[in-house]
C-alpha cells in the first residue's frame, strides 16, 4: 500500500458544513441585493432564495468560535442560477448574491485570523446552462469551438425544451457534463483549484468525484492541489466503500457516509424513518445494523479498510445538505442526537456538523434540510448545544479522542463500549442505547485492576475489578466518557 500523509491540521479539526443561503443574511451587507427572497424563517422551496451571504458568515464567526469550531465547509458558493449553487456559471467568482470575491477574501482573512479554515465545494463533474462555453455551444452550434468541451449527440441542443442531446447529470438538461477527455477542459479545472488555493482556502470538498470514471484525472487535480498547498484538504463525496480513492494518489478522505449510516441504523432502530433514510440504504446496506455488537464491527472495519492517513483525515457527519437531519431520521428524540454525537467526537477522524444541529434543527429530504437556520435563541436547544460545545471541548482538548488507538471492548443489542489510548492517557466511552437502565459489566481490555474512570459528562466514577468495569449505571439513551484516572 502507497505510503502518503493527509493534513495534519484536518486530524485535528471540528468542521461546520454551512449552506450559504441559509446560515445567516448579512446586517451589514457589502453590496446591494436582488429584492425578490423568500422571508428567512419560511419553509424552503426547490427554486428560492433567502439571502444568506458570506459577509452574515463573518459576523456569526463569534458563534461559530464559542462553539469549538475550527473548520468550515462550504456547499458551493461560485455564481449560479440556483440556491444551492451546484448549477456553476463561473468557476472564478464569486456569487454576488453572497457578496462576491471581495466578502471571501474578507472571511477568509477573518477566519484565518482566528485558526478556522476554509474548504470550498468543487463541482468538477458538470457545469451549468449559463457556463459560458456551453451557452456558446447553444448560441453557435456545430461552429463553437467548444462543441468538445462537453459531449454533444446532435442540434439543437434541446436544452430547455424535449430531450438534450447532450451528456447531462443524471439526464437533467440544466447540468452538461464536462468531457474530462479533453485536456483543455482538465486544464480549466485544474487552474479553477489552484486559483482559490492561491487565494488562501484550505481545501476542496469534491462533488460527485465517482462519476468522472478516470483515476488519471483525479491524479493530476491531487497533484495541482499539494503544488499549490501541501497541506490543502481533499476530500470527496463517496457514499460507499471509497478504498479506490483513498490510496495515496487522489483524495485524503471522504465524507463518510458509511459512519453515518451506521450511526442511523443503530441509534434509529425501531424508530429509525426508512423514507427519509430513503436511497441512502441501497450505498452501505452492510453498515445498517441495529445491534451494537454491528455498530462495533461496523465502526472497527471502517478503521482497516482505508489507510491510517486516510481514516485520521475522514469528514465523520451524521447528516448533510443531500440527507435529511438526522433528528429527523431517528425521530426526533434528542437523546439519540447525544448518543451518535458522543461516538463522532471519540472516534477517529474530523467530526463535522451539519448547521444547526448542535440547537436541534430538524428537516425532512431536499429542500426541507435546508431550512433557514433560526437566530432567535428562544427557539434553540440549549442543552443541545451545550452539549456539543462540552463535546468538542473534550474532543480538543485530548490527543487520545482525536488520534489515540482506538481498541473496541464489547457490545450487545443495545450497548457498546470502546477505548481511546494514547501515551499512557485511556478513555472508556460506554453507549447504552436501551431503554433501560444499564448497570456496567464491561470487559476493561488493558485496563488494570483498580483502575479508576470518571465520566467527563457526569459525576459516575467506576472501577474496574477482575478485568471488569463495575459499579456505575447509564439511564436509558445515554453515554458516558470515562477518563482512566490510575489505580485507588
Amino acid at each position: 500500500m502507497t505510503t502518503f500523509s493527509t493534513p495534519e491540521w484536518v486530524h485535528h479539526a471540528v468542521f461546520y458544513q454551512i449552506f450559504p443561503d441559509r446560515f445567516a443574511s448579512a446586517r451589514h451587507p457589502q453590496i446591494p441585493k436582488p429584492a425578490n427572497l423568500e422571508p428567512w424563517d419560511s419553509p424552503p422551496t426547490v427554486h428560492g432564495f433567502k439571502g444568506g451571504d458570506l459577509i452574515g458568515v463573518l459576523e456569526k464567526l463569534d458563534y461559530l468560535q464559542d462553539l469549538g469550531i475550527n473548520a468550515i465547509y462550504f456547499t458551493p458558493v461560485f455564481q449560479s442560477a440556483s440556491n444551492h449553487r451546484y448549477h456553476t456559471h463561473d468557476y472564478f467568482k464569486v456569487d454576488p448574491i453572497l457578496g462576491g470575491d471581495l466578502a471571501l477574501h474578507r472571511l477568509l482573512k477573518e477566519a484565518h485570523r482566528r485558526n478556522i479554515r476554509i474548504v470550498l465545494d468543487g463541482v468538477f463533474n458538470h457545469a451549468s446552462r449559463g457556463f459560458f462555453q456551453f451557452n456558446h455551444i447553444l448560441e453557435c452550434g456545430s461552429s463553437s469551438p467548444y462543441v468538445d468541451w462537453f459531449q454533444v449527440h446532435g442540434y439543437p441542443l434541446h436544452a430547455y425544451e424535449g430531450t438534450p442531446r447532450y451528456a447531462c447529470w443524471w439526464n437533467l438538461p440544466a447540468l452538461p457534463t464536462f468531457n474530462h477527455a479533453n485536456p483543455q477542459v482538465r486544464q480549466f479545472i485544474y487552474d479553477a483549484a489552484r486559483y482559490w488555493l492561491d487565494q488562501g482556502i484550505d481545501g476542496w470538498r469534491l462533488d460527485v468525484p465517482f462519476e468522472i470514471k478516470d483515476d488519471a484525472f483525479w491524479q493530476g487535480f491531487r497533484q495541482v492541489v499539494k503544488s499549490a498547498n501541501p497541506q490543502a484538504y481533499i476530500t470527496g463525496e463517496i457514499p460507499w466503500d471509497a478504498t479506490r480513492w483513498l490510496q495515496g494518489d487522489q483524495f485524503d478522505a471522504v465524507m463518510n457516509y458509511l459512519f453515518t449510516y451506521s450511526c442511523w441504523s443503530f441509534f434509529g432502530g425501531d424508530e429509525l424513518r426508512t423514507k427519509l433514510v430513503g436511497h441512502w440504504k441501497g450505498h452501505g446496506p452492510e453498515y445498517f445494523s441495529t445491534t451494537g455488537t454491528g455498530f462495533l464491527t461496523s465502526l472497527e472495519k471502517l478503521l482497516h479498510i482505508y489507510p491510517q492517513p486516510a481514516v485520521l483525515a475522514q469528514l465523520n457527519l451524521l447528516d448533510s445538505h443531500d440527507t435529511a437531519r438526522y433528528l429527523s431520521i431517528t425521530g426526533g428524540d434528542r437523546r439519540r442526537l447525544k448518543l451518535a454525537a458522543l461516538v463522532q467526537f471519540t472516534y477517529p477522524g474530523a467530526p463535522s456538523i451539519y448547521y444547526g444541529d448542535e440547537i436541534g434543527m430538524e428537516g425532512g429530504q431536499d429542500p426541507d434540510c435546508r431550512r433557514s437556520f433560526p437566530w432567535d435563541e428562544t427557539r434553540w436547544d440549549h442543552d443541545l448545544h451545550s452539549y456539543f460545545q462540552s463535546l468538542i471541548q473534550l474532543r480538543l482538548a485530548h490527543p487520545a479522542l482525536r488520534t489515540g488507538e482506538f481498541i473496541p471492548l464489547g457490545a450487545t443489542d443495545g450497548s457498546a463500549a470502546y477505548l481511546r489510548c494514547l501515551d499512557g492517557t485511556r478513555f472508556m466511552i460506554v453507549i447504552n442505547n436501551t431503554a433501560g437502565t444499564l448497570h456496567l459489566e464491561i470487559p476493561a481490555g488493558p485496563l488494570a485492576d483498580g483502575t479508576l474512570l470518571h465520566d467527563l459528562l457526569g459525576s459516575g466514577t467506576a472501577r474496574v475489578e477482575h478485568g471488569t468495569l463495575n459499579g456505575m449505571s447509564l439511564p436509558p439513551l445515554s453515554g458516558a466518557l470515562l477518563e482512566a484516572a490510575g489505580v485507588g
